[in-house]
């Protein structure tokens, strides 16, 4: 699969169904989401594979109310990092920009394997932290969800999600985002 395939055919959904996570799994994901680019080569990116059933299990109640279809997961990456591992110019803090960057190579190295890849932002950081051992000068960015596509749709989604599982959501137009010399129309 090419990198536009990968873009082109990556998808959030909610529906996962269980897959075997294996050490090499686990190193070929991280090992790509290192080679992403970061401010002066700092990699401030910090990951905690999560794929032990009983880990999984323990994590079950750091997820929102309406993220209870990620308990369906076969692995879940806590993502987290801090201002200090990174680049700051002037005003300008790099260690999410840089950790997004090595999400993004994670997901679409996902893709192209056949995975689904889901990162949330409903779930609380300080049980992350705890039931992980995050120490607490770290933020949790994100959790990122991990499984095969299911045949079957999540009995646990909202009429809301349940659209969005059976169609990619519009997307903005290109005249909404992207700008030609300046900003504006």
């Amino acid at each position: 699969m090419d990198v536009i395939t990968a873009i082109e055919t990556r998808r959030a959904t909610r529906s996962l169904a269980p897959t075997e996570i294996t050490d090499d799994l686990v190193r070929d994901l991280a090992s790509h989401a290192g080679l992403a680019p970061s401010c002066s080569n700092s990699q401030p990116w910090r990951f905690v594979f999560v794929f032990d059933p009983a880990k999984l299990e323990a994590l079950k109640p750091v997820f929102s109310r309406g993220n209870q279809w990620c308990h369906a997961a076969s692995l879940v990456v806590a993502v987290f990092s801090r201002k200090e591992d990174d680049g700051v110019i002037r005003d300008r803090e790099y260690f999410q920009f840089d950790t997004g960057l090595a999400v993004a190579f994670l997901i679409l190295r996902a893709t192209e394997l056949g995975l689904i890849a889901h990162p949330i932002a409903g779930y609380n950081p300080e049980k992350v932290r705890e039931v992980l051992s995050i120490p607490v000068d770290y933020q949790v960015i994100t959790l990122v969800n991990i499984g095969m596509p299911a045949a079957e749709i999540n009995p646990t989604l909202s009429p809301e999600k349940l659209e969005a599982e059976r169609e990619r959501p519009e997307r903005l137009p290109l005249e909404r985002f992207a700008f030609m010399n300046h900003y504006g129309g």
